[in-house]
């Protein structure tokens, strides 16, 4: 029984002659900035600075930045030598075998699904604003699932449904969306810092860390979950034009865009109101409000319906090709590996993982479940950093289009300060964990090892 057998990396380049390839490198960097900007930038940073910060938030933004650029420059590596196939899965795949690649194909299914449902959650609610903004009532009974004194959560169940049908759709379509809906939010966000720069008082920036360094490092682990998302870019390799030049430009180009919006806002909002006025779900439009920008904050209202639509939009297109590149490979049940003839996408993969996370969000409150999200993401970083490294050494004659800077430093540092942000989690974050991580290794033991491809041509090798 070998837990570690591998896939050859040309079966990993070589594997894309299903899905259609019209991905250019614009599209790769607008689907980046379509995942990571959404309930970070218009929720996180008025909390994270109200209780943790102060206006030090910027190096929140910064430190946790760091941490996702170490990973970064890691998938960007990856990308560019491996190509397709499943992301982080694909990667772990070639360096490391079919057990570690079972185990983060899991936990990427897990990162995936949960972020949809939670983030769908947080898109109800501010659809619902808007819709009372309109004068449009929907009975309470209808915005919440059982627990939270409701019976469904109409609005978060119905947007999946619709970006499910967007995503069957085919990808070019979903990518033009997904295009539009990030054109809105960064005109939103634009509109936001040239309003807030005539607005800036210096005197709200003192003192300009109340909750000390301590503070600064718990807000950069809350921080994180901001910028969850630009690994998704990866999930797109078999759909790129060219994914071992464009890939790395879109991770790359994505985080770095969204790094500088991050520290840009999050300085000029505490500069414009005091931070311990910031502790709300909506903080931008709160502190234009108390500035009677009223037009303008209801913009941004709709900057952040686009932002969380968007972030959706990318996540579930992840879930639905790290699924695919798992039922492909034999992994998960091949009768999901099917492509639409007319479409070009897995619509079975697609209507299971839509029906599943809309009941989710429907009748289930997801609460410090998002924190699964962090740690199943920082997860599967720590295993791109490890694979890029292994990767060097076992297979130096490899090609590498894009080669990580300052080998083994910034991979090392990618996966001490991943580690390092795990373990500021709550422990009841990782005992779910454990518990979804050994739920995998059931089905891994049961089912996916003995209906593996790769197992099957052992089994049976070619004449």
């Amino acid at each position: 029984m070998d837990l570690f057998r591998k896939k050859e990396i040309n079966s990993l380049t070589d594997c894309s002659e299903h899905l259609l390839k019209c991905l250019s490198a614009t599209d790769l960097t607008f689907l980046g900035i379509g995942a990571i900007i959404g309930a970070g930038i218009f929720v996180l940073t008025g909390i994270v600075a109200a209780t943790q910060t102060g206006p030090a938030i910027v190096f929140s933004y910064i430190m946790a930045g760091l941490a996702c650029a170490f990973s970064a420059l890691s998938y960007a590596e990856l990308a560019a030598a491996i190509g397709g196939c499943g992301s982080a899965y694909g990667y772990a795949y070639a360096g490391f075998g079919e057990f570690i690649a079972w185990i983060v194909g899991w936990d990427l299914l897990l990162e995936y699904s949960i972020a949809v449902s939670a983030v769908s959650v947080g898109w109800s609610s501010y659809f619902n604003d808007f819709l009372l903004a309109m004068k449009i009532h929907i009975p309470v009974f209808l915005l919440h699932g059982p627990v939270d004194g409701g019976i469904i959560n109409l609005l978060a169940m119905s947007i999946i449904g619709v970006l499910s049908i967007l995503l069957i759709w085919g990808v070019k379509s979903s990518s033009r969306f997904n295009t539009i809906m990030v054109l809105v939010k960064l005109v939103v966000i634009f509109l936001f810092i040239a309003v807030a720069v005539m607005e800036v008082n210096p005197k709200n920036w003192v003192p300009f860390s109340p909750f000390g360094w301590s503070g600064v490092m718990q807000g950069a682990s809350l921080i994180f979950f901001a910028y969850v998302g630009f690994d998704a870019v990866s999930t797109a390799a078999e759909e790129a034009l060219h994914p071992q030049r464009d890939l790395p430009i879109g991770i790359i180009g994505s985080l770095l865009i969204c790094t500088t919006l991050y520290i840009i806002v999050s300085g000029l909002l505490t500069g414009i109101v005091h931070y311990s006025t910031l502790n709300v779900a909506s903080p931008i439009s709160r502190s234009l409000l108390m500035l009677g920008y009223k037009t303008v904050a209801g913009m941004v209202g709709v900057g952040a319906i686009a932002g969380l639509t968007t972030v959706m939009l990318v996540l579930f297109y992840g879930l639905s090709r790290v699924f695919f590149a798992m039922a492909r490979d034999g992994l998960l049940p091949q009768f999901f590996s099917v492509i639409n003839i007319k479409t070009r996408t897995p619509v079975r993969i697609i209507i299971l993982c839509g029906l599943i996370m809309a009941l989710t969000s429907a009748f289930v409150p997801i609460g410090d479940l998002a924190e699964l999200v962090n740690i199943g993401t920082l997860f599967a970083f720590v295993i791109v950093c490890s694979g890029v490294i292994i990767l060097r050494y076992t297979r130096p004659d490899l090609p590498r289009p894009f080669k990580t800077p300052f080998m083994p430093y910034v991979p090392i540092l990618g996966i001490v300060s991943c580690v390092y942000l795990i373990f500021n989690l709550p422990w009841f974050t990782m005992l779910r964990f454990i518990i979804w991580m050994m739920i995998g290794m059931l089905i891994y033991f049961t089912f996916s090892r003995l209906n593996s491809t790769l197992q099957k041509s052992q089994e049976c090798p070619a004449e």
